[in-house]
């Protein structure tokens, strides 16, 4: 599967800058996804380094990518100072596209 095959046509970001938003997303899966779980169709569960800059990343990442994806929610959960969770979730008409990032995240995690 390739990168871009998580990205939507209802994406707004210019498809130059595509890429770049992908390495982002490679480099933050690789270095900050302990584990991941598929919660249901529409839900997927990233659990994550619990490090203060790993956070400021997702928040940063998260913020940029909803608006250009405004289908995605996410949602950061710090439960304790040990505990980082990244929630994504997507209506059911882009389950696809959530199926592809799952499917990013594990083939960054592997390589990794």
């Amino acid at each position: 599967m390739t990168g871009a095959a998580w990205v939507p046509a209802a994406c707004t970001l210019p498809t130059a800058d595509r890429p770049l938003r992908l390495a982002e997303f490679d480099r933050f899966f690789g270095a900050a996804v302990r584990t991941a779980e598929r919660v249901s169709a529409q839900h997927l569960r990233l659990r994550l380094d619990s490090a203060t800059q790993v956070e400021q990343t997702a928040r940063d990442l998260t913020a940029r990518e909803s608006s250009c994806c405004s289908f995605f929610l996410f949602d950061l959960l710090r439960t304790d100072p040990d505990a980082l969770t990244l929630d994504v979730r997507v209506p059911a008409g882009h389950v696809d596209v959530l199926d592809a990032l799952a499917d990013r995240v594990a083939a960054v995690r592997r390589r990794t």
